[in-house]
């Protein structure tokens, strides 16, 4: 009995595990993620989706973080990933305005919750919306 408390409490302080994460490939002087960040970035921490997928921002200038090595780079931005356990489950491929982005965005949550991550056919072309790297 003791030794099942012990377990309970050890797996308390650990603190939850990693939650999915919502990547923003960016870069400086992009338009569209400017847009995104006085459009959604100010409350996305607030809502479900980023209670969900909280926002971690990646600089495509910059050496790709090795737990993102799993991750396929674009060369335009904004690129949304969204990223669960060394997974990919979706992209959101540019900024399509605020209503289209969290449609978009609930699809792939929707995806993660039914553990179905993304497949290389997902990915595609430059959409609108998104500014070519330099």
């Amino acid at each position: 009995m003791r030794l099942l408390s012990l377990c309970a409490v050890l797996l308390l302080l650990a603190g939850p595990a990693r939650a999915a994460e919502l990547l923003m490939f960016e870069q400086k002087g992009c338009v569209y993620c400017a847009l995104f960040n006085r459009e959604i970035a100010p409350a996305y921490a607030r809502t479900d989706e980023g209670k969900r997928a909280p926002l971690r921002r990646v600089d495509i200038d910059a050496p790709l973080p090795s737990d993102l090595a799993f991750v396929q780079r674009e060369r335009f931005t904004p690129v949304f990933v969204l990223v669960d356990g060394g997974r990919e489950y979706g992209r959101i491929r540019g900024y399509p305005g605020e209503t289209f982005f969290f449609g978009l965005l609930a699809n792939m949550i929707e995806r993660l919750d039914r553990g179905e991550p993304a497949t290389p056919q997902d990915l595609g072309g430059v959409p609108p919306g998104a500014t070519l790297a330099k």
